[in-house]
């Protein structure tokens, strides 16, 4: 079966082909900034190779994606290995011990959020598995409004022809008369307004308090996809007055398969179990069943604990740094965007305009460079992670960029040096082009044969 390629040339000479193998992990990289108060992540020693045969430190821009676990939760998560046992399952130590974290758990990551009293903690997946939880809960005929830019897990949670998709928005004020208008002139009974908190291609945060006021103003009630925005910026569920908020574990330092939905209890209890299995049942006979309430039930089967109590870790920690790590993060936001800014060939994405708050994304497009591309030599040549395509809202990279662009997604694993490296990497690849020769081929992407790396590695089990 052939397979269409297309080749890129070097504008200098490739390196010869030989093989040479470097083991990335475990290998200490060259000093980084260590800045106080920034709790450290497993990627602070990782060193990886380049096609230039040296090893550098791990320059981690794809925090938007998946977050390295923190060290306070891969000493959490340590601690829940030596005694894991069943949650709510038996009366032996270990299942009492793992059985007690996994509810403290449940309050830690309430607090986070700042839950009201009798709001529900629901462990979930993930922020997908958050937002599917309240599409399966939402009373009969509810209304659901939501934009065409919100991440796909946003937009597709929802089915049936109650949803109103709102158009993308030129700024944070055409969002607030685009919901406006659209509520006006809605009669449902029950409304839900699903809210972005901070953009997932853009890292631009919505306004998200008066998109919620608007809501309670025709009665809706309103959830915040919070996957983008926990990580980086306090959460209080009463100021923002939002009714539910979903997280993900994986982008908030901790990525054990766990996320949450957090909110008000009564469209919860009254719904059928997400998730009927043990755990969710109160008494069973053959005639009748009768469920819990409570978080318990929507939580069928055997829950994650190492997951969720990873989750409550990485809270405490974000929790207990905040000041430091918005100070860090926003250093760093500022010195990337100025110096790509300043790149010719370089244009910077934006939706809701440059001067909204941001979580510590860049956005960009690099002239006559297939975003793919731009990604793969800075990972080759540069060992840098950025993200590359449309990131799951490709309605909004069709309208804003006309097709897909890099995303350089900031968090703690992310130094001033590595800042550096990507904006000289940039402007390296403009001037000089990329290093060695690069291969397109369909379905894979792009490579370069002459590659000598062996980035082969044994399994980890």
């Amino acid at each position: 079966m052939s397979v269409a390629t297309e080749t890129l040339t070097c504008a200098s000479p490739a390196v010869e082909s030989r093989r040479l193998h470097l083991v990335p992990a475990n290998v200490r990289p060259l000093p980084v900034e260590q800045l106080q108060g920034i709790p450290l992540t497993a990627h602070y020693e990782l060193g990886v190779p380049t096609v230039h045969r040296t090893v550098v430190d791990f320059a981690n821009f794809d925090h938007g994606a998946t977050a390295p676990a923190l060290r306070s939760v891969e000493t959490a998560v340590a601690a829940v290995q030596r005694v894991s046992g069943s949650v709510h399952r038996g009366a032996g130590h270990t299942s009492r011990q793992t059985t007690q974290w996994f509810e403290q758990a449940r309050i830690e990551v309430g607090r986070f959020v700042g839950a009201r009293e009798h709001d529900h903690v629901v462990f979930t997946r993930n922020t997908t598995d958050a937002l599917r939880l309240l599409a399966h809960a939402l009373p009969r005929r509810t209304q659901v409004f939501t934009w065409d830019s919100a991440h796909h897990a946003a937009q597709f949670a929802w089915t049936g022809r109650n949803v109103h998709r709102l158009p993308i928005p030129a700024s944070a004020q055409d969002a607030l008369d685009l919901l406006t208008g659209a509520l006006a002139t809605s009669t449902a009974d029950h409304k839900l307004v699903v809210i972005t908190g901070a953009c997932n291609v853009t890292g631009e945060i919505w306004p998200i308090a008066e998109l919620a006021s608007i809501a309670a103003e025709f009665g809706a009630r309103t959830v915040l996809d919070a996957a983008q925005l926990a990580p980086h910026h306090r959460i209080d569920i009463d100021e923002l007055g939002v009714d539910w908020v979903a997280l993900s574990g994986h982008k908030a330092y901790a990525p054990y398969g766990a996320g949450a939905l957090v909110g008000r209890s009564n469209w919860l209890d009254d719904a059928q179990p997400y998730l009927p299995a043990g755990g969710a049942t109160r008494t069973v006979t053959a005639r009748t069943v009768e469920w819990n309430v409570g978080p318990a039930r929507h939580e069928g089967g055997t829950p994650n604990a190492v997951g969720a109590i990873a989750l409550a870790a990485a809270c405490a920690t974000l929790a207990k740094h905040h000041e430091a790590i918005t100070a860090h993060e926003q250093v760093l936001y500022t010195r990337l965007r100025d110096g790509l800014e300043s790149i010719d060939g370089v244009r910077l994405v934006s939706v809701l305009g440059s001067d909204r708050p941001n979580v510590g994304v860049v956005t960009f497009t690099v002239d006559g460079y297939d975003c793919s591309l731009v990604s793969q030599v800075l990972s080759d040549e540069y060992g840098i992670a950025v993200r590359d395509g449309k990131f799951c809202a490709h309605r909004l990279c069709d309208q804003v960029i006309g097709g897909c662009a890099v995303r350089a997604s900031i968090g703690l694993a992310t130094q001033p040096h590595h800042v550096d490296r990507l904006i000289n990497g940039v402007r390296k690849l403009l001037a000089h082009g990329p290093a060695m020769d690069y291969v397109h081929t369909e379905g894979v992407g792009w490579s370069a044969p002459q590659d000598p790396r062996d980035l082969s590695e044994p399994l980890p089990w």
